[in-house]
C-alpha cells in the first residue's frame, strides 16, 4: 500500500510577493501596480557564507533557495536522517540570464573572460543541488525540465518517491528567472504573449499570456513521519497524473485529448471520481488555443459537476517551469482560508467555453475538499495534481 503524502510547508517567491503571505495578499486583490518580475528581491539572506556564493548563483536558483528556506523553516526540524530526505526541482529554462550574459562576454571581450562559472550557475538542476547542499539532503536530488509543467511534474515525481517508500521528506517545487531580453522577445516574436498587457484567462478578449518569473516549493513528508515528529500538515498530496499530447511542439492537442487523459489519471491515482473534486486550478495561460483545449478538458471530465475554477495566472503571470508550483501552493492557501482567489483580468468568459464555472469578480468560499492543479508545457508535457485538506487517516 502506497504511504500518504502530507504538505508539510510551502514557500513563494513571485511577483505576487515573497513569502506565502504577501502572496496571497495579491492573489485576492489583483496584479501589483510593479507587474510580473519580481521586485527588489535581495538573495543574500539565502547565502549561508558571503555575496560570493550569491554571485556564482543564478537568478533562478536564487528564487529556490528562497522559496524553499520559509518552507522548511515552516515545517520545522524532519531531518532524523539525511539520507531519507532529498530535493526535486523543476524548471523550464534553467540560468538563462547567465547564458545571455556570458555569451555577450565572449562576443565583446573574448573566449578567455568567460566565467569558470558558467555551467554551474546555467545548468536546470542548479536548484535542487543548491537545495540538497545547503540543508545536507542526502536522498534523491533531481530535476525535470518538462516546460511549463516542470513545477507539477517535479511535485508529482518527488510524492512518488514518497509513496513507494525510497524517501520520507522531499524538497519539491519550480523555479524560473527567464525575464531576459532574449527570453522574453522569443515569446513575443511567436505572438504567445497579450498585446493588451493583460492576462485574463477564459476570457473572450484573451490574447495571450504575460510572462513572469519567480518560485514555489513544497514540502512534502510521508505522512506518519510527519506525524510522529508532531508537524503541523497543511493539506495532503493525494494524486497524480502525467501524460504527452503526442502531437505538436506548442499547440495543445484537438479536444483537450492529452489533459482530459492527465486529469483522469489523476484523480483515479487519488482514489477518486470526477464528483470528488471541489476545484480546479486552472493552467489557465489566457492564450486562445490553450484555454479552449483546456475548457474542453474540462468538460469532458466533468460534465455538469461544475466545480470551482480560478486561473490564478492573471495574477501571477506566466512563470513558466515555476508556474505548477505556485499554482500548487495557492491550491493549499485555499484550502488553509477557506477561500478561492477570483480570475483577476477576466471580466466575461467566452461564451465558446462551456460549462466552465469559472470565480470571477469577487473570491469564493467553499468546503475545502479535493482540488486539482492543471500544468500543461510546450513539447505536449501535461501534469496534474491533486491536493486535498489534511484529514486523518
Amino acid at each position: 500500500m502506497n504511504s500518504r503524502v502530507a504538505i508539510t510547508g510551502i514557500g513563494v517567491v513571485s511577483n505576487a510577493g515573497v513569502g506565502t503571505e504577501a502572496f496571497w495578499d495579491s492573489l485576492m486583490t489583483g496584479v501589483p501596480e510593479h507587474g510580473f518580475f519580481v521586485k527588489d528581491f535581495d538573495p543574500l539572506p539565502y547565502f549561508d557564507d558571503n555575496a560570493k556564493q550569491a554571485r556564482r548563483s543564478d537568478r533562478f536558483a536564487q528564487f529556490a533557495l528562497a522559496a524553499a528556506h520559509e518552507a522548511i523553516t515552516q515545517a520545522g526540524d524532519f531531518l532524523d536522517d539525511p539520507t531519507s530526505a532529498g530535493s526535486w526541482v523543476g524548471t523550464g529554462v534553467g540560468g538563462i540570464s547567465t547564458l545571455e550574459n556570458q555569451t555577450g562576454v565572449l562576443a565583446d571581450k573574448g573566449p578567455r573572460r568567460v566565467s569558470p562559472f558558467l555551467v554551474p550557475m546555467m545548468m536546470a538542476n542548479a536548484a535542487s543541488a543548491s537545495i540538497s547542499m545547503k540543508y545536507n539532503l542526502q536522498g534523491p536530488c533531481e530535476t525535470t525540465v518538462t516546460a511549463c509543467a516542470a513545477g507539477t511534474h517535479s511535485i508529482g515525481r518527488a510524492a512518488d518517491l514518497i509513496r513507494c517508500g525510497k524517501s520520507k521528506v522531499m524538497i519539491a517545487g519550480g523555479t524560473e528567472a527567464a525575464l531576459t531580453p532574449i527570453g522574453t522577445q522569443g515569446f513575443i516574436n511567436m505572438t504567445a504573449v497579450s498585446s493588451s498587457g493583460i492576462s485574463r484567462p477564459f476570457d473572450k478578449e484573451r490574447d495571450g499570456f504575460l510572462q513572469s518569473e519567480g518560485a514555489g516549493i513544497l514540502v512534502l513528508e510521508e505522512w506518519n513521519h510527519a506525524e510522529s515528529r508532531g508537524a503541523l500538515i497543511l493539506a495532503e498530496l493525494m494524486g497524480l497524473g502525467s501524460t504527452a499530447d503526442a502531437h505538436h511542439i506548442t499547440a495543445p492537442a484537438p479536444g483537450g485529448n492529452g489533459a482530459v487523459r492527465c486529469m483522469n489519471a489523476a484523480i483515479s491515482d487519488a482514489g477518486l471520481s470526477p464528483v470528488d473534486i471541489v476545484h480546479i486550478n486552472a493552467h489557465g495561460t489566457s492564450t486562445p488555443l490553450n484555454d479552449a483545449a483546456e475548457a474542453e478538458a474540462i468538460e469532458r471530465v466533468f460534465g455538469n459537476l461544475r466545480p470551482l475554477v480560478t486561473g490564478t495566472k492573471s495574477v501571477t503571470g506566466h512563470s513558466l517551469g515555476a508556474a505548477g508550483a505556485l499554482e500548487a501552493v495557492a491550491v493549499v492557501l485555499s484550502i488553509l482560508n477557506g477561500t478561492i482567489p477570483p480570475t483577476h483580468g477576466t471580466t466575461q468568459i467566452d461564451p465558446e467555453l462551456k460549462n466552465i464555472n469559472l470565480v470571477i469578480g469577487e473570491p469564493q468560499s467553499w468546503i475545502p475538499g479535493p482540488a486539482i492543479s492543471n500544468s500543461f508545457g510546450f513539447g505536449g508535457h501535461n501534469g496534474t495534481i491533486v491536493i486535498g485538506p489534511a484529514t486523518g487517516a
